[in-house]
């Protein structure tokens, strides 16, 4: 862990309970006096704490100095990914959270299973968890489409994912891309595209989604 999060973290004084309060003083064996660093996740500074008081539940915390410290990946990228099975989506989220992806949008596209409905509250979970872990110190931004028009209504000059395109090179420059679902895009949807940038992995082998997603996050973000 490289922080703790909370929602108030740089304020003078702060109490810790619940989930946070089992993992600082049952799991990471915390004691009064101790220093925890802390952030909102909301702007780029650490807050390091003393841990002034103790009981069975709660814990007060005394905040003894914050500093200024960003932690990003350099090159912002943007991906537009058509939904799949949540459970798919939350298993890789925190992946492209380390990775240092800035945005997501989860989009229903044609051949996205209507009936996917994505736990929200869940995936904010899931992303203070990551950043936690990987010290990012902002969270990804969510986002959500109910259609690919949407989207492109939204983001008119977005790249596109999809088979037969220019194969994606490290050093190729995009800051925004959508990804299809397992099946790809409808000739509807290639219609919205058709003057766009399209892109495709130059590899023989055929990805799942969430392969795609990532292999593409690890080229744009680190090439």
């Amino acid at each position: 862990m490289q922080f703790l999060y909370h929602p108030d973290a740089g304020l003078p004084a702060l109490a810790v309970e619940g989930e946070s309060y089992r993992y600082l003083f049952k799991v990471r064996r915390y004691r009064r006096g101790d220093i925890v660093a802390m952030r909102n996740l909301q702007d780029d500074y650490i807050s390091f704490y003393r841990i002034d008081s103790l009981s069975k539940k709660e814990a007060g915390l005394e905040l003894v100095r914050k500093e200024e410290r960003i932690v990003m990946a350099e090159r912002y990228l943007h991906i537009g990914w058509c939904i799949v099975d949540p459970r798919t989506v939350e298993k890789t989220l925190p992946t492209l959270n380390e990775l240092g992806v800035s945005k997501l949008s989860l989009v229903y596209c044609a051949r996205s299973q209507k009936n996917f409905r994505v736990d929200t509250k869940r995936l904010h979970r899931i992303l203070i968890n990551s950043s936690q872990q990987c010290g990012r110190s902002r969270l990804l931004e969510l986002e959500f489409f109910e259609s690919t028009e949407e989207y492109f209504f939204k983001y008119p000059h977005s790249a596109v994912l999809d088979f037969g395109g220019t194969p994606l090179a490290c050093e190729t420059k995009v800051d925004s891309i959508l990804i299809g679902c397992e099946g790809g895009f409808c000739e509807k949807e290639r219609k919205f595209f058709e003057n766009l940038t399209v892109y495709g992995l130059d590899t023989p082998l055929v990805l799942r989604s969430e392969s795609a997603a990532v292999s593409v996050a690890s080229k744009l973000v680190f090439g």
